[in-house]
């Protein structure tokens, strides 16, 4: 696996780095708003003084920190796969570019020591098929690692994933809310473990989790930015007629979540796109400031 010099030398140096993912920008989001979401996700953690690292597989080469000129590639999409966790090994042998959902990502990011991950939305279990589970669950039940997401992705089951995700010991805390997001709204029906209002609480309580030897994730739920939050109502109907979509031209597999994803975009003109991009940037914020004071706390140790 190659590791960035730049995100190398932070790591042994102690400095704060936070993983993002390259799915969400080679398949999640059309483009040119994948562009746009990476720059603002890049910025934002910059700004809060962390260390951005994007993972991907890059012609079969395992990479913890993208570079500009494979990030390029991987915006334009030439001939890029969406990689699982277990699509790692095959994927590095066979010499391919692959974008790395959650489970990929997660995998990586701990292999080269990064404590803290942000993405949109994790996968969880598909509506109408409780045996489509997706992989993003079981890395999150064995990696020790703090992930900030908005809840899961609207068009599963949410119910049935935060049931899931209490089975496999996953923590579950909202970020100043007592509910589970929902996405691309604020969420007001699934409640969350815990609720907590810093930065630095969620580190010490990933502090304490490793000191009792938990070995999953921390899932640090954090409700889209108001202002560009949708109702609930209109994603419900969006996911209905994404879901009719999906029947109608039999996608199977791992095309399922982007094939849905596009749907709902048709079905809101475009406005889970703009939600979608501001929830990317709020949540690689609050991880660039986790995981400072994660640095600042053990730098006090």
């Amino acid at each position: 696996m190659l590791v960035a010099a730049e995100i190398e030398d932070a790591i042994s140096a102690g400095r704060p780095v936070v993983a993002l993912e390259s799915s969400v920008l080679a398949q999640g989001l059309p483009v040119p708003a994948n562009r746009e979401a990476c720059e603002r996700m890049i910025h934002a953690v910059v700004s809060e003084g962390a260390v951005p690292a994007i993972t991907a597989i890059v012609r079969g080469q395992p990479v913890v920190g993208l570079s500009d000129s494979d990030l390029e590639r991987f915006l334009t999409r030439e001939g890029v796969s969406k990689v699982a966790a277990r699509d790692l090994a095959a994927a590095a042998t066979l010499g391919m570019d692959g974008a790395t959902t959650v489970s990929a990502s997660l995998v990586l990011a701990a292999r080269a020591g990064v404590k803290v991950f942000a993405t949109g939305g994790i996968g969880g279990v598909h509506r109408d098929a409780p045996f489509d589970e997706s992989a993003d669950l079981t890395e999150l039940s064995r990696i020790p690692i703090i992930c900030v997401c908005a809840g899961a992705k609207a068009i599963l089951d949410l119910r049935a994933t935060a049931e899931r995700l209490e089975t496999l010991s996953i923590p579950v805390v909202g970020f100043g809310t007592d509910w589970l997001p929902e996405f691309y709204s604020e969420g007001d029906s699934i409640p969350v473990g815990f609720r907590v209002d810093s930065p630095e609480q969620v580190a010490r309580i990933f502090e304490q989790h490793l000191a009792l030897g938990m070995s999953s994730a921390i899932l640090v739920a954090n409700p889209p930015p108001e202002g560009c939050r949708l109702s609930k109502e209109v994603i419900s109907a969006a996911v209905r007629s994404a879901l009719g979509e999906l029947q109608a031209t039999g996608v199977t597999g791992k095309g399922v979540t982007p094939a849905l994803l596009a749907a709902v975009e048709r079905a809101t003109g475009g406005d889970s796109v703009t939600t979608n991009i501001a929830l990317l940037e709020s949540n690689a914020r609050l991880a660039a400031r986790i995981v400072v004071a994660l640095s600042s706390s053990k730098k006090k140790r």
